[in-house]
Formats: structure tokens, C-alpha cells, sequence
């Protein structure tokens, strides 16, 4: 059986923010085994796992992620969008765009220091929506 629900997310600044709870919040019952597909439908924002419990893990994200894909670079074309625009859609890119987490009991089967980060690259990327699917 396959369940699927859109959710809306309000605006969050640009960095890496653990949404794990929204998404978990927005879930409906879930089943005792299954997979859970998370596809994010934006393109110069990105979800992935990582650290839950220490928040300076999404500032140094955020610090090696901007060094990497600097701004305001001179070989950029697609710039009518702002500086922060076509830097967003390449760390898009390296990020990705969904997740695939394994249910377990009916609950998310995470490690125990996992979280969902939502990555937002833009510095006002505004409402992010995802399409969350669970595969029972």
C-alpha cells in the first residue's frame, strides 16, 4: 500500500534547520514495516541526514558549504535571480533532493544521533514543500 501527503514548511533562513519533528508531526499512523521517501520540491534547497544533537554540526555545515560554492562568483551566468541563487542551486544539487528512511515498528527507524536537516541555501528561500510517501 502506498500513502502520500504534501506539507508546506514555513520559511526558514538560509541554513541547516532539523525539521525531524514537523516531519514526524505530519506523518499519519504508520505502519509496523515500511519505507518513507522524502522529496523535496525545490531546487536550490536540499534535505539529508545527519547529527541531531550538537547544533554547531549545521553551523560548520553551513561555514565549509558556503567556502565551497562561494557567491558572487565571475563564472556564473544564471544571476538574475541574486548572488545567493546559482551558488543555492549547486549546493542543491550535492545535497540532494529526497531521503528514503526505513519504518520499523511503526516509528521512523533513525540512529540514535540522526535528524532530518532541511538545507536552505537561499538567504530568503521563502515556503519549501515536500511530498513525503510511505511504502508499506
Amino acid at each position: 500500500m502506498i500513502n502520500q501527503k504534501e506539507i508546506s514548511l514555513s520559511g526558514f533562513p538560509r541554513g541547516f534547520h532539523l525539521i525531524t519533528r514537523i516531519i514526524e508531526q505530519e506523518l499519519p499512523e504508520l505502519p509496523d514495516k515500511g519505507m518513507l521517501n522524502i522529496l523535496i520540491q525545490h531546487t536550490s534547497a536540499a534535505i539529508t541526514l545527519n547529527e541531531n544533537a550538537d547544533p554547531t554540526v549545521r553551523d560548520d555545515f553551513e561555514s565549509f558549504i558556503s567556502r565551497m560554492v562561494p557567491e558572487n562568483q565571475p563564472y556564473y551566468i544564471h544571476t538574475m535571480e541574486g548572488a545567493d541563487d546559482m551558488p543555492a542551486h549547486i549546493k542543491s544539487s550535492l545535497f540532494g533532493s529526497s531521503l528514503t528512511i526505513p519504518i520499523t515498528g511503526g516509528r521512523l527507524n533513525l540512529g540514535t544521533w540522526q535528524g532530518i536537516y532541511l538545507c536552505e541555501f537561499r538567504n530568503h528561500g521563502g515556503r519549501r514543500r515536500l511530498v513525503l510517501t510511505i511504502y508499506s
